[in-house]
């Protein structure tokens, strides 16, 4: 099955960075982007792809390991910026980052430790992609629009593991489904 780790924030969160992100749906081109739906929101700490079933209970322990050694801790979704030239825009994070990639790493290293191939590491960089464009696209009008935008701070509490379930239909605007498979409490909360 298609997975990854992340942290899911909460609805009222999703709703207040929603409104920003509609503004952003009305500027000229925005009609050439695809937009992400709300459902897809998250902060993706480790893309683990394709996982074998047969890894995905040691993956589970390893990541709820991971969990326990962390503590909770407070972020929030500020700002924004791009990949790619604007192939993919994305709105970023504010609080405490480094505790976010803190917690990536041993998402990474969980997945590794369990058998799941993930190739190259890539430094961490916290975002929550609301685009993306098959070609490289100007984007400067959605980031300067999202880089006043500072969310309210919440406290992370738990580490998700997530499936997707990508688009089979063909149908234009079709989104991935997303489904957490797997959560536990940071720091052995809850």
């Amino acid at each position: 099955m298609r997975l990854f780790a992340a942290v899911l924030p909460p609805d009222d969160v999703v709703r207040e960075l929603g409104s920003v992100v509609d503004g952003l749906r009305s500027l000229p081109g925005a009609d050439r982007m695809r937009w992400t739906g709300r459902p897809g929101w998250h902060f993706t700490l480790a893309f683990y792809g394709e996982v074998d079933d047969a890894l995905v209970p040691e993956l589970s322990d390893r990541l709820e390991r991971a969990a326990r050694r962390t503590g909770p801790f407070p972020l929030a979704v500020r700002g924004g910026g791009q990949f790619g030239h604007g192939r993919a825009l994305w709105a970023g994070a504010g609080e405490d980052v480094a505790a976010l990639r803190l917690l990536a790493e041993r998402a990474e290293a969980a997945a590794r430790k369990a058998g799941v191939p993930m190739g190259e590491h890539r430094r961490y960089k916290a975002h929550l992609t609301v685009a993306r464009s098959r070609e490289a696209t100007d984007v400067r009008p959605y980031v300067d629009a999202l880089a006043a935008f500072a969310g309210r701070t919440w406290t992370v509490d738990e580490l998700a593991l997530v499936r997707s379930r990508l688009p089979v239909s063909g149908v234009p605007g079709e989104q991935p489904r997303y489904e957490a498979v797997g959560r536990w409490a940071l720091g052995g909360a809850g």
